[in-house]
């Protein structure tokens, strides 16, 4: 049986952060950050068929992470989260039972071990696809885990079909333009001027996009995580960071092997991506890998050259980039379509000292069914919101609590 380590958690992010994210939010969609990294190399898609041409995509920006529509058969559409911070693709069950190659049925498909940061063991069942298409682009053979996808479509809004890593752009030159909403696929080697702004090697045997990033005049290693709405996730470990703020508990968040309490924090000193500028940026503390998350390459096209194993960031702006702090009535949240149930409580904040406690379930939200509250509408909430009244149901009663919103991360 094969095994994979989890590098950065695996992680489904439930909480209430803040206004722009960690600007974000009293419930943090439900994400995958970071996901797998390898005892080995990946195995590459069997073929990638690109036609010889560029591939544009649009794309759809849930809390910082870029959802790509593919319509290919008419069981269609299917969603996609595009995750440079994983190593493996991840299919649901039904899509997994579609399109497993030579028709294995499921129950025979091997398992793969997957490893925590924590030392934690999970299994997932290995699948290789016939194939996956995206527009005018065609992978065929493709491995991937079965996972069933349920946490990130309740939390997104949308019915997410399978999270694409890495490996599976290998032989296509990938480009995530946030700024525009879509995705660009090139075949190697495609005429066009190179593209413009600041480029970053990740020359490693894994094909792992690790780039070097400077906090001041150190530099450290952090992924490409476009899986991750986190702004930064950051293992302060022979780098001793300077605080302008904590860090402090703050939401909580799901893996796959269970939730756990990030610390968070606002830096002192100004983070370098290339040649831009991130001064003071909220980040989330981590023993793990540190990780750029969506929190900062929304504000960039990024492109991922794998044949000369570099990532280019451009910006049309050269001014630094101004991350927002975290707001928050200090809940966190598991979300379904008849209620929100509590995951976390913040010390100290609002929420606790209304005496709200995990598994208390939210029914409504400033009176209306949390059903009509999508990502992008509750985030406007968030950021905008003194205070926020949930309506929680203890038994056959609910009851109303009004709960001011606060900075956890000023």
């Amino acid at each position: 049986m094969k095994r994979h380590t989890l590098v950065s958690a695996f992680r489904f992010s439930l909480s209430c952060r803040a206004v722009a994210w960690r600007r974000r939010v009293a419930f943090l969609p439900l994400l995958l950050s970071g996901c797998f990294s390898p005892s080995h190399e990946p195995p590459r898609p069997g073929s990638t068929d690109l036609g010889g041409r560029e591939i544009v995509l649009p794309a759809q920006i849930l809390d910082s992470t870029l959802i790509v529509e593919a319509k290919w058969d008419h069981f269609g559409p299917y969603h996609f989260l595009i995750d440079t911070g994983s190593s493996v693709t991840l299919v649901t069950p039904e899509l997994a039972a579609r399109y497993a190659e030579n028709g294995v049925p499921l129950p025979e498909t091997p398992r793969v071990e997957v490893q925590s940061s924590d030392g934690t063991i999970t299994v997932l069942p290995a699948v290789l696809l016939r194939r996956i298409e995206l527009g005018r682009a065609r992978f065929n053979h493709v491995p991937a885990l079965i996972y069933d996808c349920l946490p990130l479509t309740g939390q997104l809004g949308v019915k997410i079909d399978g999270v694409l890593g890495f490996p599976l752009f290998r032989a296509a030159e990938l480009t995530l333009d946030y700024p525009h909403g879509r995705v660009l696929l090139r075949p190697p080697g495609f005429a066009g001027p190179p593209p413009a702004g600041s480029s970053l090697s990740f020359n490693n045997a894994s094909k792992t996009p690790l780039v070097s990033l400077r906090i001041g005049d150190r530099s450290f290693i952090a992924l490409v995580d476009s899986g991750s709405d986190e702004t930064l996730s950051l293992n302060p470990f022979g780098l001793a960071p300077k605080f302008a703020f904590g860090p402090a508990e703050g939401p909580t968040v799901g893996t796959l092997t269970g939730d756990r309490t990030e610390q968070v924090g606002r830096l002192a000193e100004t983070i370098y991506v290339g040649d831009y500028a991130v001064p003071r940026p909220a980040v989330e503390i981590t023993d793990d890998l540190s990780a750029i998350g969506g929190g900062i390459l929304r504000y960039f096209t990024i492109t991922f050259d794998q044949a000369h194993d570099r990532v280019t960031f451009y910006r049309d702006a050269t001014d630094p980039i101004a991350v927002p702090g975290r707001r928050s009535a200090g809940l966190s949240f598991r979300k379904t379509p008849a209620y929100w149930r509590v995951v976390g409580v913040v010390p100290g904040s609002p929420a606790d000292g209304a005496e709200v406690e995990p598994g208390d379930l939210v029914t409504r939200i400033n009176g209306e069914p949390v059903a009509k509250w999508d990502v992008a509408r509750f985030e406007r909430l968030m950021a905008n919101a003194e205070s926020i009244t949930y309506t929680f149901l203890y038994g056959p009663h609910e009851a109303d609590k009004k709960l001011k919103v606060v900075d956890l991360v000023p």
